[in-house]
C-alpha cells in the first residue's frame, strides 16, 4: 500500500493573496461650481427676505417731517401684518393686526407702482372727522403728538371756514369701509393721503415701518455735495442711524 509523502516541515504553502476593494476618490466639486452655488444660495436667500420678510424703502417727499426727513433710508417690517390662516399661527408667529399710529408702506391706490408711506389713523368700521386740525374718531378727539402744521392756521383767514372746503382743516365726517384704512402724512399741511383720495384697501398694505438704518442729506443740490467718501461722511445724518419708527 502506497504511502502519503508527508509535507516537509521547513515548508508552508503559500497563501493566496487577498484583493483588497480600491477606495472610492472622494467627490470634490470645482471651485467655480462651490462659487455658484453660493451666489445662487444668497440669491435666493436675498429674494425670500425682500418678499416676505424685510424691505428697504426711501423717503421721497417732505409728507412724514419732521418724523421722517427726505433721504431717510428705511427697513420694512413686510411680515408683521402678513395673513395668519389659524388661531395658532396668530400665537406662534410675530404678526399683529395694524393699530392706528402705525406708520405703513403701501402701494399708492391710484398708481399702484407707486409706493407711498402714512400713518393710520383711522380703522375699518371706525367713523372720521377733521375739525380745525383735530382728528375725531366716533366722535372723540384723540392725541396725536406726532402730528406737524408747518402753516399755522390764522384766525378768520378763509380756510378758518368750515365750509371752505380746505381738507387740510376740516373734512367728514366719513366711515371707513370694511378692510380699508384712514392713513394721513405726519406733515398735515403737506401731505398727498386719505383726505384726497380716500380709503386704502388692506391688500395694498405692503408693511410697517420698522428703523432708520441710513439718513443722508442731499438738499443743496449736486453743487453743494461733496464728491466720494467725504461727501458720504458730512452728508450723513449720524443721529439718525438705527432710530426706531414709532
Amino acid at each position: 500500500m502506497a504511502k502519503s509523502k508527508a509535507a516537509s516541515p521547513g515548508r508552508r504553502a503559500a497563501a493566496k493573496p487577498t484583493s483588497q476593494p480600491a477606495e472610492p476618490v472622494a467627490y470634490r466639486k470645482s471651485t467655480t461650481r462651490e462659487y455658484f452655488e453660493s451666489i445662487v444660495i444668497a440669491v435666493v436667500l436675498a429674494l425670500f427676505v425682500r418678499t416676505f420678510a424685510v424691505q428697504a424703502f426711501k423717503i421721497p417727499t417732505g409728507s412724514m417731517e419732521n418724523n421722517l426727513l427726505i433721504g431717510d433710508h428705511l427697513l420694512v417690517n413686510k411680515f408683521v401684518h402678513g395673513p395668519a390662516g389659524s388661531s395658532l399661527e396668530r400665537v406662534l408667529l410675530p404678526v399683529r393686526p395694524i393699530a392706528r399710529g402705525d406708520v405703513i408702506v403701501f402701494k399708492y391706490p391710484e398708481e399702484p407702482e407707486r409706493d407711498f408711506i402714512k400713518r393710520v389713523v383711522g380703522l375699518p368700521g371706525e367713523t372720521v372727522e377733521l375739525r380745525e386740525r383735530t382728528v375725531y374718531i366716533d366722535g372723540t378727539a384723540i392725541d396725536e403728538p406726532y402730528a406737524q402744521y408747518m402753516e399755522p392756521g390764522r384766525p378768520g383767514a378763509p380756510d378758518a371756514d368750515p365750509g371752505s372746503g380746505d381738507v387740510r382743516r376740516w373734512f367728514g365726517p366719513v366711515t371707513v369701509p370694511p378692510d380699508h384704512y384712514y392713513v394721513m402724512g405726519d406733515n398735515r399741511d403737506n401731505s398727498q393721503d386719505s383726505r384726497y383720495w380716500r380709503f386704502l384697501p388692506r391688500g395694498y398694505v405692503k408693511g410697517r415701518a420698522m428703523m432708520i438704518y441710513w439718513s443722508f442729506d442731499g438738499e443743496g443740490g449736486d453743487a453743494g455735495l461733496v464728491s466720494g467718501v467725504t461727501g458720504l461722511v458730512t452728508r450723513t445724518r449720524w443721529s439718525r442711524l438705527l432710530r426706531q419708527i414709532h
